[in-house]
Parts: structure tokens; C-alpha cells; sequence
């Protein structure tokens, strides 16, 4: 059956416009109401348009319809899961690791996923964009390390500034000689494809530096023919692209649904890169799945799909300690069995410094 399509004209920010248009119920509203006040809510006409409103677990509503589950803390859940602040030595800037930085330029997006690790700190009622003395303190500090090669573009959304300034700040980070690779990190050409126009493309392609775009999407049916048109202007122009997803309960957590996405990734010439575990961010349990459920699901992909569908399935181990691989292990000790993990099962975890982290972590 073919489902009814949703047609509006602009993005829905909040929640009785949700409800007018049946993308929630009258019954939620309280509750809705509570979690806009706290967490930023938006859905463009695309994302709008790929929701069934008659499906109760529709896998796009559930990244993007806001629940009352998000009024609920749960254990080991914070404001700041991956501990960005913990490298954070001037505003905007991140440092986690020795060659990259983060370098968030806007807190705002074209949708505000339900499950953003950085939920806290986006939206409507924080600062939009990074004053310009913030902006070139951070231009500073990267000219002052040598070791930093690549630049990562996050936010909030980057693709969300114009052009024009947009060209600006990729001229500036390319005028810093050890800097050679400029990221960026968008759900915009899934979210908002014709924001990705002639003049966006552009703004994207420097000399001096290689550009790349990681795009995140969760399921398939977010690869729309505008969005990979959106995709093809972009790798066409000569810049690649990566994707990115999270491994998210009711969306993508079985092996039809997460081979459609890497297919789908592969189709539009976007090399599969992260497959991130859900992180610990407030009101988010109902959206993560277990680790022995993820590494499951990657030995399926492995069996099903090429090898060009592979992405690396990660844990950002919380408290700043960096992503880790979580994939399943195909060398296994004689004396080790394998056996039914359970969800509250405590993980040792490695950090690319070699060392060892319980997950879940203490309360």
C-alpha cells in the first residue's frame, strides 16, 4: 500500500503544529510542550514528506516527532555524553585527537534529531553562530599547531551558513598550511536538498586543502531523488563524501533496514564511514539498542552485503575519551565462549590511548 504523503510549506517548529498537521497526537501535547521548552524541534517539508502518519512506528518519525519518552533521564545518561568540553581549550574549538579538531561554527540545524548527543546545547535560545572574536581565537589556536591536518566543520550544522561565509571560513582554514583536509559534517542534503545549490557547492571547493562532506542519514527512505541529486552536485564537482549513521531501535537495528542504508550510501557514490552506537544523551533509552545487538547486526552485514557497504561500528566512550571500534571479533581465544549478552552487561573498553574504560560507566 502506498502510504499518504504530507505536503507543507514550511518547517514545523512546534508542537500543536505537529499535531495540526497528524504527525502527533492532541493526547501528546502536554508532554510535547515540555519537551520543546528543553529541546529544539524541527521538520523541514522533506523530512515531513518521507512520514506516515498513520504508521505508529514510522522509522523517520521516530528521529525527528518528539516523544514523552525524552522527559525521561536514564541511567548514565548527561548533557555532555562524548565530553566535548573536556577538550574544549577555546570556544568552538574541540581537540580530541593529536591531527584533527572539531571546529563548531553555528548551533543550528535544518532538523533537530531526537537522539543528537549534543541536544543540550543546539537550538533555538543558544547562541547561533560563534562570535567573531570566538571565531578567530579558534583560527589562532589552530595556526598555532603545527600537528593539526584536518579540520572537521560541526556544530550545529555548517551547511546552515551561507555561501558567502561559508567561502570565507574555507579560505581561511586553507590559508593554514599544515591544515590539508577541511570536513564537514551536514544532514543538510537529506534535510533541505536545495540548500545544496551552485553557489553552496562552490563555497565548498578551496585550494589549498581537499574538502570532504559526511553526510548523516539513518534509513534509505531519507535517499530521496532530490537528496542524492543533491549528493551527485556536490561528488560530481570533484568533492567526496562519507556517510554517517547511528545504530537507533525502531529505525535501523535489523539487518533489511541497515542493508538498504549501506546500499543505498554505496548507489549515490557516499562510502559508508561511522555506524555509531547511540550515545548516553538525556531522554534518549528508547532510541539505543545494545552493543551485542550492534555487533550482531555488523556480522549480518558482513555475511549480506560488499565490502564497500562496510561501515566501522563505534562507541564514543563517554567522558572524552574518544570513539572506539566496537565491531564483532572474528579471532577468538580457545578458552573463550561465546554467550547471550545481556543489557546490563559491563563493557571494558579501549581508547586509542590503550586505555581501559567501563561502559556503561559509573552513576
Amino acid at each position: 500500500m502506498t502510504k499518504s504523503r504530507l505536503t507543507i510549506a514550511t518547517t514545523l517548529r512546534q508542537p500543536a503544529e505537529l499535531v495540526a498537521h497528524g504527525l502527533a497526537p492532541l493526547s501528546a501535547l502536554a508532554d510535547l510542550e515540555q519537551v520543546a521548552a528543553r529541546y529544539a524541534v524541527a521538520v523541514t517539508p522533506e523530512i515531513a514528506g518521507l512520514i506516515d502518519p498513520g504508521d505508529p512506528a514510522d522509522p523517520i518519525a521516530r528521529q525527528f516527532i518528539p516523544t514523552a519518552d525524552e522527559l525521561v533521564t536514564g541511567p548514565g545518561e548527561r548533557a555532555d555524553p562524548i565530553g566535548d568540553q573536556t577538550h574544549s581549550p577555546v570556544s568552538g574549538i574541540v581537540h580530541r585527537y593529536p591531527d584533527r579538531v572539531l571546529f563548531k561554527l553555528v548551533h543550528v540545524c535544518a532538523v533537530y534529531c531526537r537522539f543528537c548527543f549534543r541536544r543540550e546545547m543546539v537550538g533555538p535560545g543558544r547562541d547561533i553562530a560563534l562570535s567573531e572574536p570566538a571565531y578567530q581565537s579558534a583560527l589562532d589556536y589552530i595556526r598555532a599547531r603545527k600537528e593539526i591536518w584536518e579540520v572537521i566543520l560541526t556544530g550545529g550544522d555548517p551547511l546552515m551558513l551561507s555561501p558567502r561565509r561559508l567561502a570565507e571560513i574555507m579560505a581561511d582554514l586553507a590559508a593554514i598550511a599544515h591544515v590539508r583536509v577541511i570536513r564537514l559534517h551536514t544532514r543538510v542534503p537529506v534535510a533541505d536538498p536545495g540548500r545544496i545549490s551552485d553557489q553552496m557547492v562552490a563555497a565548498l571547493k578551496v585550494k589549498g586543502a581537499a574538502s570532504w562532506v559526511a553526510l548523516h542519514a539513518n534509513h534509505a527512505s531519507e535517499l530521496t531523488g532530490k537528496a542524492r541529486a543533491a549528493c551527485a552536485r556536490l561528488i560530481d564537482a570533484g568533492i567526496p563524501m562519507v556517510s554517517q549513521s547511528v545504530l537507533l531501535r525502531g529505525v535501523n537495528d535489523n539487518p533489511t533496514d541497515l542493508e538498504a542504508l549501506m546500499r543505498a550510501f554505496v548507489e549515490c557514490r557516499i562510502k559508508p564511514y561511522y555506524l555509531h552506537h547511540g550515545d548516553l544523551a538525556p531522554g534518549t533509552a528508547h532510541l539505543r539498542t545494545t552493543l551485542a545487538h550492534g555487533q550482531q547486526l555488523m556480522r549480518s552485514l558482513r555475511g549480506r552485503v560488499s565490502g564497500l557497504c562496510q561501515p566501522d561500528y563505534v562507541l564514543d566512550i563517554p567522558g572524552g575519551h574518544g570513539k572506539s571500534p566496537v565491531g564483532p571479533g572474528y579471532l577468538v581465544v580457545d578458552h573463550a565462549q561465546e554467550r547471550e549478552y545481556q543489557a546490563e552487561t559491563r563493557y571494558r573498553v579501549s581508547d586509542y590511548c590503550g586505555d581501559v574504560h567501563l561502559y556503561p560507566p559509573d552513576q
